[in-house]
């Protein structure tokens, strides 16, 4: 553990000194607050409506700051050879790259964990009596799960920059990925869809749900997603030379 703090004490003050990730926490706030708000404000004649899914609603958008965090961080390693200085101060790998991610996946959860509650009382407001029906359990899990999901895509994220060895790479495969394939192609691909990474962790944020998956399985497939990208990106790290 003392070989790690330090390692872990470097790549904290990386991610608190950037200011395109501090950007990009903030964006994340913002941006799932506001649009949680503006849906919160909207109609709820939807026979499908669901409050909490509502209140929450704005991660979606959200989530493409969070992913923006995770590959960010690892890919300005890349940036004018800076990963040569990282792994010559951290010569063991998998101790630096289990520092990254530490570094990646506290402060997205803290900020995570934040907007959700924010998003939440913001879309409360508008709502009025059709969130009534919200128990405390329901928020809480939906609070809570909201901070694991943005913190799960993040890292997904990240392990797919150290794969690829560049965030443009990652951002131009997931993000079209769950704005085209979640959205547009899921619906027709059944079942299956429900195992994607997003719609997968996105059962936690509702009220009620169908299907195979519940609140924290779907999460716990999203986890498996990210562990996967980790897992590749620790591979791809450990078999080339920086």
């Amino acid at each position: 553990m003392t070989t790690f703090t330090p390692a872990l004490r470097a790549e904290a003050l990386k991610v608190l000194t950037l200011r395109s990730l501090c950007g990009a926490l903030f964006a994340m706030f913002a941006v799932t607050t506001a649009f949680s708000a503006l849906a919160g404000s909207s109609g709820t004649s939807d026979p499908d409506f669901d409050p909490l899914f509502t209140a929450l609603s704005g991660v979606l958008p959200g989530q493409i700051a969070a992913i923006a965090f995770g590959a960010l961080a690892v890919s300005s390693e890349y940036q004018g050879h800076g990963i040569r200085l990282s792994l010559a101060a951290v010569p063991r790998r998998g101790r630096w790259f289990a520092a990254k991610l530490v570094a990646v996946a506290v402060p997205v959860l803290a900020v995570g964990l934040l907007t959700a509650c924010a998003a939440l009382v913001a879309a409360r407001a508008g709502l009025g009596a059709a969130a009534d029906g919200l128990t405390t359990g329901e928020q809480v899990r939906g609070v809570v799960g909201c901070g694991i999901y943005l913190t799960l895509m993040a890292l997904f994220a990240a392990g797919l920059t150290a794969l690829f060895r560049s965030g443009m790479a990652t951002l131009s495969t997931v993000i079209p990925f769950i704005l085209v394939v979640a959205f547009v192609i899921g619906d027709a691909a059944g079942g299956v869809a429900d195992f994607l990474p997003d719609r997968a962790g996105q059962v936690a944020l509702q009220q009620t749900h169908d299907g195979t998956l519940g609140p924290w399985t779907g999460l716990a497939v999203t986890a498996l997603w990210a562990a996967a990208a980790v897992l590749a990106g620790a591979w791809r790290l450990r078999h080339r030379d920086a």
